[in-house]
């Protein structure tokens, strides 16, 4: 960012005009971010359907989403650089833009042999022109004591920007199938054509109305050191490391609550409209859980938060495999819920531990593109895991070992939040 932008940083800006502009700024990075990512993970909510219509099997379909994690990892250190070096007004005007004309290339419902180009094309627009300068942007913006709360809101803010949509989608869904009497491929074209046209016209807008003044835009003398020198320097940094495991076990508690739908369909034998209804609630968890966690955060400590929370959702998942003996619908209601919310906080969260590794302006978008290649690798394994359980096992018992492996790997998050708490508290004498 320009030196006036990056005032925030090291202090409160001097006036109601800079902050009213910090905050605008702050605006558009959140709506991009909610409306970006539920075009791409659409399964969330319309696994089933996905499948019917496009004739895959759930196989196919994780194949197709680790083709996405795959060109995630590809892009993640240049994107770092990117962030560094251009403008993200051009950067994530150019990933809506990509990402909602695929949207409409996607609902034309193509043959299996075009849907990898199309996963791979959404793949390219949010992670090489996208990630990076939105986590970098973000952080900018905030000031020291701000951490929590900014990503807290712009995760709970985009968790709002994603539970909007998607509550209009699955009205739009059930509209056409239960009252028009259409048939599953329309109301799912219609689904996607909603989100594309969403993307494209943020696109517009943030083209438009960005303003130039702030973008990104690191002073010479600030980018100091070549690539590789940089790169050596951040892995010096051992709470780095650290950062990027918390947020690599955290990630993939997420992951699990895509699974969610498809598995309270088979496990009580709802409708696909009802299952839709329940993990669209637990959408709107994601502003009460990222906001609460941010000032929770601030006020209490980030990372003793962040490992409460990491806890929870692993507990939670153990509940969700032992529940259908149960057999009850408002249990299954309450504790999808609070998996909801204690996911949101994690990832309202785990990008603020970020400033306790005191990395400087210049190399942050770089450090953003090193930790994500670590961090996202689920992008590429959890789906071929979960195509693996379900061509070996069968039933309940795929979901059952692919939630406990979760629930493993979140407990395994929580030592290593609190064991980076321990390193940050020695390194600034505590």
């Amino acid at each position: 960012m320009s030196n006036a932008t990056m005032e925030p940083v090291v202090g409160t800006p001097t006036s109601k005009k800079e902050q009213m502009s910090r905050y605008f700024q702050f605006l558009l990075i959140l709506m991009a971010g909610g409306a970006i990512y539920p075009l791409l993970y659409l399964r969330q909510n319309f696994e089933v359907s996905i499948l019917e219509v496009f004739n895959i099997t759930t196989s196919e379909l994780g194949s197709y989403y680790s083709a996405l994690g795959v060109m995630y990892m590809v892009c993640y250190l240049p994107s770092g650089w990117l962030a560094d070096k251009f403008s993200p007004r051009l950067l994530i005007t150019f990933s809506m833009a990509a990402t909602g004309g695929l949207g409409l290339w996607f609902a034309s419902v193509p043959s299996k042999a075009v849907l990898p180009y199309i996963f791979l094309g959404w793949g390219l627009a949010a992670g090489l022109t996208f990630w990076a300068s939105l986590i970098k942007g973000v952080k900018m913006l905030a000031s020291k004591n701000e951490q929590g709360r900014f990503f807290g809101i712009l995760d709970g803010g985009r968790g709002l920007v994603e539970a909007v949509l998607a509550t209009i989608a699955i009205g739009l869904f059930a509209y056409a199938i239960e009252t028009n009497g259409e048939s599953t491929t329309v109301a799912l074209k219609q689904v996607i054509y909603m989100y594309a046209y969403t993307c494209l016209t943020l696109a517009v807008v943030i083209f438009l109305f960005f303003n130039n003044k702030n973008e990104v835009e690191e002073e010479k003398a600030e980018r100091q050191g070549t690539l590789i020198g940089n790169l050596k320097f951040l892995a010096s940094i051992p709470e780095l490391w650290l950062v990027a495991g918390v947020i690599f076990c955290g990630y993939q508690l997420f992951w699990a609550t895509y699974s969610f739908s498809a598995y309270m369909q088979q496990s009580y034998e709802i409708s696909a409209v009802t299952a839709g209804f329940i993990t669209v609630a637990k959408l709107w968890m994601r502003p009460i859980g990222g906001i609460g966690a941010g000032f929770l955060g601030d006020r209490f400590r980030i990372e003793n938060v962040l490992a409460l929370s990491l806890l929870g959702s692993s507990i939670g998942l153990l509940l969700m495999i032992a529940l259908p003996d149960m057999q009850s619908i408002t249990l299954l209601l309450a504790l999808v819920l609070l998996i909801g919310v204690l996911t949101y906080a994690i990832r309202g969260l785990y990008w603020a531990i970020l400033d306790g590794c005191d990395v400087p302006a210049h190399v942050t978008g770089l450090a953003v593109g090193i930790i994500s290649l670590i961090a996202y690798t689920p992008d590429i394994f959890l789906p071929m895991i979960n195509g693996y359980l379900a061509e070996k096992y069968e039933g309940l018992t795929v979901y059952h070992l692919y939630f406990g492996y979760i629930a493993v790997m979140g407990v395994i998050g929580t030592i290593a939040c609190l064991k980076l708490k321990q390193m940050i508290d020695a390194k600034q004498g505590a």
